[in-house]
């Protein structure tokens, strides 16, 4: 290759992989699977053997690619939790074995789970601090989380220190059931159990980390005090006999040979487990040994993971299926003759929508490529072979649920339902208004409102009001005080402030930010209910998207039936909105990178308690730009603008009291 060439594509590389380290490993939200990301890695680590003068000390080759969020407290790690070499092939496998000297050592082999890493640490027996990998070196401090895991034990009988290293996961159960409240709720579906359970793990809240079911598994002693060990499968089994959740099997092999025929067992299995594996990890045994091997700056020398390829394979499209989500949203589902994928049997793969079925040309009948590359829900990627006289599927033009007509707005993909009232949108629709941000009635979830509405209790968001508690005693698996409870969390729901009344109707396009920007503008819901399209479209921070659709809904007689109901049944009406000052009054902040202690809604609360906006994008309009690290393009066009940018210790200052 020429050496301009390589060059620059070397830089490509790296900026490309350092963006999806960070949707990885900080945002939970990959954008490509991990066999692409690893053929991009391996062709950059190439590329720098063959021009090691453009490798650099900041290379995604050279360095693990977490980093640590701001959200939580930095922990320092004792010992580095470093990442491990991946091969793909059992030749690759066979160049690692030839450097390890046999008469020295044995290989362990267990399967490598595919979950967030995670630091315990052990005094006196106590569980007392737990953390993220972060980037090896430092990671952040999780310990309320990790104490919502039931298998993690609290005590151990060990009076020396101990620090352990293991992979919290979602067992597969748990990631369909989120997913399945995901959908119901139309909100963003997790893609895997891996980001699942990242996403799970990094909540500031700890309770919402309990509701996820996560797990884990302890595979390694980082450091001990106290006691002695010659081999790692040594210290496995003195783990389990402390009471930690394990690898659920672990061996030793003598020999290379043996080394593949367990990686091609675990293979093999994998589509029967219940939770996510993505390889197995080859370790050397002999701990003494291991140590004489070392480190590279990012590997350890004496181990490997082995990465199973995704699987791909054909079958006959026999038909799609439409499913009615609660904002109205079409979604279309290929059901094809079953599969096998990565051990498991598969007849469903998601379409997404009419734009990707068009753009793939796919139609009934025809020999479609499905892929499960580490995801649960499997996808459609190519019609390998067209079906004689097959033609591309159209989007339906009524609602499969209720013959209403649908339509597709300009510059969306997604189809929609016109019908508010359209029966496959209620229960999701009651889920939402009954969620954590919107009315935040605890004790009615998915299931319970499934219950409720299979029992011709709730027909609509106003029963819940007025439910019959002596019927739902009567119902399966309730009882007086789970009923008691219910009725307190609806009564208390009442209190809400308009915002989150406004949030839960499931208004298009409107947010729990816009709601929040609807009721502190017009400060009840009569004034929103009288308004004319030019009031909304004068609302700081609301488009022309947002306005249309708000004077829309609230224009709407069944709307207006709707909140006449809610009332007579006691449900508040208005902002409870308290300004402590006003020093940000007609003052707006757009907020950009990551702050040193507070969060972006943290400081959105702040400044909305003292009067002021916050806008997503800057403008000639905007006052001031609270920017943070990595602050990126909104930065560089308010110096350009001439906005003043203040940092968050500035920020701090402007908030203290006169």
């Amino acid at each position: 290759m020429d050496i301009n060439i390589a060059e620059k594509r070397i830089k490509e590389l790296s900026e490309t992989l350092k963006y999806h380290n960070r949707k990885y490993y900080i945002e939970d939200s990959p954008e490509i699977e991990d066999f692409e990301y690893d053929a991009m890695l391996r062709e950059l680590e190439n590329l720098e053997e063959e021009f090691p003068q453009f490798k650099t000390d900041d290379s995604p080759t050279q360095n693990v690619g977490g980093a640590v969020s701001r959200l939580f407290s930095e922990v320092e790690h004792k010992v580095k939790m470093e990442s491990l070499q991946d091969v793909f092939s059992y030749d690759e496998f066979l160049n690692f074995a030839e450097k390890i000297d046999l008469n020295k050592t044995e290989f362990s082999v267990e399967p490598k789970i595919d979950g967030l890493s995670v630091s315990l640490e052990y005094k006196d027996g106590l569980f007392f601090r737990g953390s993220t990998r972060g980037d090896g070196e430092k990671g952040e401090d999780v310990t309320a989380n990790l104490l919502q895991i039931k298998s993690i034990p609290k005590t151990i009988a060990f009076d020396g220190e101990l620090e352990v290293r293991g992979e919290v996961y979602m067992p597969r159960e748990s990631f369909l059931k989120l997913v399945k409240r995901q959908e119901l709720n139309d909100e963003a579906v997790a893609k895997n159990p891996r980001n699942a359970a990242a996403g799970s793990l990094r909540q500031k809240n700890p309770k919402i980390t309990k509701e996820r079911e996560l797990d884990i598994f302890v595979f390694n002693i980082q450091r001990v005090v106290g006691k002695d060990f010659s081999s790692h499968i040594e210290t496995l089994d003195f783990l389990k006999s402390l009471g930690f959740h394990t690898l659920p099997t672990y061996k030793s092999c003598k020999t290379a040979d043996e080394v593949i025929e367990e990686i091609k067992r675990i293979g093999d299995s994998r589509g029967n487990l219940p939770y996510d594996i993505d390889g197995a990890v080859v370790k050397v045994d002999n701990l003494s040994y291991r140590n004489d091997l070392g480190s590279t700056s990012k590997f350890p020398k004496w181990a490997v993971a082995f990465k199973y390829p995704p699987e791909e394979k054909e079958t006959v499209l026999k038909d799609i299926e439409i499913a009615v989500g609660r904002t109205g949203a079409l979604t279309p589902t290929a059901i094809f003759d079953s599969i096998t994928l990565a051990g498991t049997s598969v007849s469903r793969a998601t379409l997404h929508n009419e734009d990707f079925i068009t753009s793939k040309g796919i139609g009934i009948g025809d020999t479609i490529v499905v892929r499960k590359a580490g995801d649960i829900i499997p996808d459609v990627l190519a019609v390998s072979k067209h079906a004689q006289n097959s033609s591309v599927f159209k989007m339906p033009t009524i609602c499969p649920s209720c013959n209403s007509p649908v339509f597709r707005e300009d510059g969306e993909a997604v189809i929609r339902c016109t019908n508010a009232d359209c029966p496959a949108q209620l229960l999701r629709h009651l889920i939402h208004f009954t969620s954590r941000d919107a009315m935040d009635i605890e004790g009615l979830g998915p299931a319970v409102l499934e219950q409720l509405y299979d029992a011709g209790l709730i027909a609509n968001i106003c029963d819940l009001y007025s439910l019959d508690y002596e019927k739902i005693i009567k119902l399966e698996r309730t009882g007086e005080k789970s009923v008691e409870n219910l009725k307190n969390a609806i009564e208390k729901s009442k209190e809400n402030d308009l915002s989150k009344l406004l949030f839960a109707f499931g208004i298009r396009h409107i947010g729990a930010k816009a709601g929040k920007l609807l009721s502190e503008h017009f400060g009840d819901i009569d004034a929103i209910l009288n308004a004319k399209i030019e009031d909304f479209q004068n609302i700081e921070g609301f488009g022309e998207v947002l306005a249309e659709s708000a004077f829309e809904f609230f224009s709407l007689e069944e709307t207006r039936k709707m909140i006449d109901n809610l009332k007579e049944k006691g449900v508040n009406m208005k902002s409870l909105k308290e300004v402590k000052d006003n020093r940000f009054a007609g003052k707006t902040f757009v907020l950009t990178g990551t702050l040193p202690t507070l969060t972006r809604n943290e400081a959105s609360a702040i400044i909305e308690d003292f009067g002021g906006k916050t806008s997503s994008s800057v403008s000639k309009k905007t006052d001031y730009v609270l920017a943070g690290e990595e602050a990126g393009s909104k930065l560089d066009k308010a110096n350009k603008l001439g906005v003043t940018v203040i940092s968050e210790q500035e920020f701090m200052e402007m908030i203290k009291q006169y």
